[in-house]
């Protein structure tokens, strides 16, 4: 089971080149490390963190879960100003939904020592259309 902390800055305090990256990735819709399969119906995608390692800001508008397959710690920055920090068990799963026009942007940093894997899966038939990939 996870354990979470959390706190809610303003963006505005974050150094300037986390506020840059958020910025540049608001409609970034690579939500993983690697795109492993795509269907109609699914996006596979695989994260892989190394200590230390994380995935830019990007922005989840489909139903998606992800599967950390590794126990660990990660970061998360949210565009609200949240910062949780999340320690895992290998295993756990989490299921989000997103209704028509709403989304979530946010990182994912590995704080722990281990590397972090996580397989997640977007569902396509969401109420709102994915995103363009670069």
């Amino acid at each position: 089971m996870s354990t979470v902390a959390e706190q809610v800055v303003s963006t505005d305090t974050w150094p300037a080149e986390l506020q840059a990256e958020l910025a540049r990735n608001a409609f970034n819709g690579r939500v993983g490390s690697r795109l492993v399969s795509e269907t109609d119906r699914v996006r596979v995608w695989q994260i892989h963190l190394a200590p230390g390692e994380r995935l830019p800001f990007h922005r989840h508008v489909l139903h998606y879960f992800w599967t950390v397959l590794t126990p660990g710690a990660a970061q998360s920055r949210y565009a609200d100003g949240r910062i949780e920090q999340v320690r895992y068990e290998g295993g756990e799963t989490k299921h989000l939904y997103f209704a028509a026009g709403e989304f979530m942007i946010h990182d994912l940093e590995n704080i722990g020592p281990t590397p972090l894997v996580y397989v997640t899966v977007e569902f396509l038939d969401s109420p709102n259309p994915p995103l363009d990939l670069p």
